[in-house]
């Protein structure tokens, strides 16, 4: 899933190699994708493409003076980026993994892809991106915080640090893959509680966040939009790198299971050595 590093990398790319560009047209073969239909996306044919942002994991790509194409990749989604498009023809109706393509005046553009059959992508054409109501919920971005608000914001909300840290409600950016980063570095359990996070701890912990974003979006940045992906896996420590040796005291990588997610961990860094129990309802350690 991207995550905050890798959308503000896209966005980075976007404003380096398509901002200045007038659209062609923006193409919905997947019409479940597209969330919104006022204003149509017709209205961005002969608009110049502005901007690219990031609001937490949404990405933002500006038409215009007040248009915004904004999207959120969901778990297997991607943005691939073309130099030129061989076909002329219209894209049909359930082209694939193609969910949105944007067309540009010199013939090159780019494709939001979504792989598999689960489809979440979404994206939404409208005039401000605070009526997407993703953004419209999120918490203050991660990489904005000062220490004490970032302190109020996990307090704001009791319960296992991993699930707090990745709720985007209570701030904004971080998901499953850099949330197991942060906890590693921060040598924290990720179903530590909230509510007994000491304030000393609390402050390691917002120092290992920043760190680690700051350090992945620092590798993630002008890289081309291909190779984020194994820019993205090189760079993990603990997250999906289950029954490697930790590179930090070569203990075991550990995994905890869940009906349609994972985490992973050390557990001489993390838990003082003793397993996770990996089932969903069992006592855990804390």
């Amino acid at each position: 899933m991207p995550e905050l590093p890798e959308v503000e990398a896209l966005a980075a790319f976007l404003r380096e190699r398509a901002v200045g560009h007038t659209i062609d047209r923006i193409e919905v073969p997947s019409l479940s994708a597209l969330k919104t239909f006022d204003p149509p996306v017709t209205a961005a044919a002969g608009q110049p493409l502005t901007g690219a942002s990031r609001h937490g994991k949404f990405l933002d790509i500006h038409v215009g003076d007040d248009l915004h194409l904004v999207t959120h990749l969901a778990r297997a989604g991607w943005l691939h980026y073309r130099e030129t498009f061989n076909a002329k023809t219209p894209l049909k109706p359930g082209s694939g993994p193609i969910a949105v393509r944007v067309r540009l005046d010199d013939e090159s553009g780019f494709d939001l892809t979504e792989a598999g059959t689960k489809k979440s992508l979404a994206a939404y054409f409208v005039t401000d991106p605070r009526l997407v109501p993703g953004i419209a919920r999120l918490g203050p971005d991660v990489l904005a915080v000062t220490t004490d608000e970032f302190a109020t914001a996990i307090r704001s909300r009791k319960g296992q640090i991993k699930g707090v840290l990745t709720d985007q409600t209570v701030i904004a950016g971080v998901g499953n893959a850099y949330s197991d980063e942060i906890l590693h570095a921060a040598r924290m359990s990720p179903f530590a509680l909230t509510n007994r996070i000491t304030d000393d701890k609390m402050a390691e912990l917002h120092t290992a966040t920043r760190a680690v974003l700051t350090d992945a979006v620092a590798r993630s940045v002008g890289q081309k939009a291909a190779t984020l992906k194994s820019e993205k896996r090189s760079g993990l420590a603990v997250h999906a790198r289950t029954g490697l040796p930790c590179p930090v005291c070569g203990d075991t990588v550990r995994e905890v299971s869940f009906a349609d997610t994972s985490l992973q961990y050390c557990p001489t860094c993390q838990t003082g050595g003793k397993p996770l129990a990996d089932r969903r309802l069992s006592k855990l350690v804390r």
